[in-house]
């Protein structure tokens, strides 16, 4: 049996109104506190049945049931307020995390082949996860496992066909088969793709969405608003927080 006095009771009442009897609860505390008072000639089958006559005990019980009364039960009545005056302890449950984020600028590569980051510009809704600096870097502010889901709306501006590729960097370091390609094809090949990774983050710690290009007619494209379409963004990100735990 676990011991008890180590336990802050819940708060019960002494009788459980559906036996009548010491609810469980409070059982188990007086239980523990019995077993460490003793030794004394009382089992526990004569606390289950209820305190014992003084006049059916020898004068030894008699003796050993005074001193634990006059003795003893200030103590245990002083621990028992105590227990009472204590707050009850509660798993702290922390709050999950979540941001979604959003650019309104066409995203364009000077050079193929090249690295970029796309940006954000806007946020939508946001708890432990924004936009920091440059607007790039999407930062959380605690541990967890995360989702993060883009959508972004593709652009070829010229003729053939032409790659872009997207891939996450975390902390300023390539994701390991994280790169996805896209291909356009012909004038206007417009296409929106969208994909997410599921990723362990720390406190503090950051991601990027990169991307590039073999041919820099193609581009991260934003539409502005036409009836009765609302405006297109040119990316779109969800982040959600996986998990919900205890705090650590």
């Amino acid at each position: 049996m676990p011991n008890i006095l180590e336990i802050i009771p819940q708060r019960v009442p002494l009788i459980d109104q559906r036996t009548g009897l010491v609810s469980r609860e409070w059982y188990r505390f007086f239980f523990e506190l019995f077993t460490k008072i003793g030794p004394t000639t009382f089992s526990i089958e004569d606390l289950q049945v209820g305190p014992p006559a003084l006049d059916a005990l020898s004068d030894t019980q008699q003796a050993q049931l005074l001193s634990l009364t006059q003795g003893q039960m200030d103590e245990l009545a002083k621990q028992v307020q105590a227990l009472a005056l204590a707050p009850p302890t509660t798993p702290h449950l922390r709050n999950r995390a979540y941001g979604t984020f959003y650019d309104t600028t066409t995203q364009t590569a000077a050079a193929v082949n090249t690295a970029y980051a796309l940006t954000f510009n806007s946020t939508n809704l946001s708890n432990g996860v924004y936009i920091g600096s440059p607007a790039s870097r999407i930062y959380v502010e605690q541990r967890g496992v995360y989702n993060m889901q883009f959508s972004a709306q593709l652009d070829n501006t010229s003729g053939g066909s032409h790659l872009i590729y997207i891939w996450l960097r975390i902390n300023g370091t390539d994701v390991a088969n994280s790169a996805g390609q896209v291909r356009l094809k012909g004038t206007d090949g417009e296409l929106v793709t969208s994909w997410n990774y599921v990723e362990q983050l720390n406190a503090g710690d950051y991601f990027e969405l990169m991307w590039s290009v073999n041919d820099t007619s193609v581009q991260v494209l934003s539409q502005a608003a036409a009836a009765p379409v609302p405006a297109i963004p040119s990316i779109i990100l969800t982040v959600t927080d996986n998990i919900s735990a205890y705090q650590d």
